[in-house]
C-alpha cells in the first residue's frame, strides 16, 4: 500500500498539471499566432498609372496603404510639377530593375512633312517649320484638337494628306487657297501652343 502510495506522488509531481492548458506555463514564450487564411500578399514590383491627355501638372500623389493592426491609412505628397501625359506614373520598390526612360540630351528633330515650300520637323512636343514663306494667321480648332496655319503665297499646290500614328502631330492637311496655302496639324490630344520665328521659319511648342 506504501509503494502504491508513493509511486502515485511522484507521477503526480513530474507531471506539473496547469489549471488552464490554453495559456504557456511560466517561463514559455507566446507562441505566434497561427490561421488557415492565406494572408499572402504579392510584393510590390510595378505598377503604372496613365493620365489622359489633358493632364499637365501633377499637383499632389496619395498611397493608401493598410497597417499591421489592419486599420486603413493614407499619406500624401504634394508636388506641382509638370508632366507628360504620353508618359506613365510609376510606383516601384524595385529600384535596381526600374527601367527609366530618358529624353536625350540633344535634341533630334525628325522629318515630320515635305513639299515643294515647307519641310515641317518634330521632336517631343516641338514641331519646326522651315519655310520662307510668312504666317498669316494661325489658330486652333477642337474636335479633333488641330492647328490650323495660313502661309502667304499665291500658289496652285497638289492637296496632299500624310498620317503619322506614332507621333503627336497625327496627321498634316496641305491644301491651296486664294493668295495662301493652308496646313492643317491634327494633334493626338488637348494641347495649348505657342509659337515663335526663327531663323529658317517658324518653331511651335505644344503644353
Amino acid at each position: 500500500m506504501i509503494k502504491i502510495f508513493i509511486f502515485t506522488l511522484v507521477l503526480f509531481l513530474s507531471l506539473q498539471a496547469r489549471e488552464n492548458p490554453f495559456f504557456p506555463s511560466v517561463g514559455e514564450q507566446d507562441l505566434i499566432k497561427t490561421s488557415n487564411k492565406n494572408t499572402s500578399v504579392q510584393a510590390l514590383k510595378r505598377a503604372t498609372i496613365k493620365l489622359p491627355s489633358q493632364a499637365r501638372i501633377l499637383k499632389k500623389v496619395s498611397v493608401t496603404y493598410k497597417s499591421l493592426d489592419g486599420s486603413i491609412e493614407t499619406q500624401s505628397i504634394d508636388l506641382n510639377k509638370a508632366i507628360d501625359w504620353h508618359l506613365p506614373i510609376f510606383i516601384s520598390q524595385n529600384i535596381g530593375n526600374a527601367t527609366i526612360d530618358k529624353e536625350e540630351k540633344t535634341k533630334k528633330y525628325n522629318l515630320l512633312f515635305k513639299s515643294k515650300y515647307i519641310k515641317m520637323y518634330e521632336f517631343s512636343k516641338e514641331l519646326k517649320i522651315v519655310t520662307k514663306d510668312k504666317i498669316i494667321r494661325n489658330f486652333l480648332l477642337t474636335s479633333p484638337h488641330r492647328i490650323v496655319i495660313d502661309f502667304k503665297r499665291s500658289v496652285n499646290l497638289k492637296s496632299v494628306v500624310k498620317k503619322n500614328n506614332r507621333s503627336i502631330f497625327k496627321k498634316v492637311n496641305l491644301g491651296t487657297h486664294k493668295d495662301y496655302y493652308r496646313v492643317v496639324v491634327e494633334l493626338d490630344g488637348k494641347y495649348r501652343y505657342g509659337v515663335k520665328k526663327i531663323s529658317n521659319g517658324y518653331l511651335f511648342k505644344l503644353r
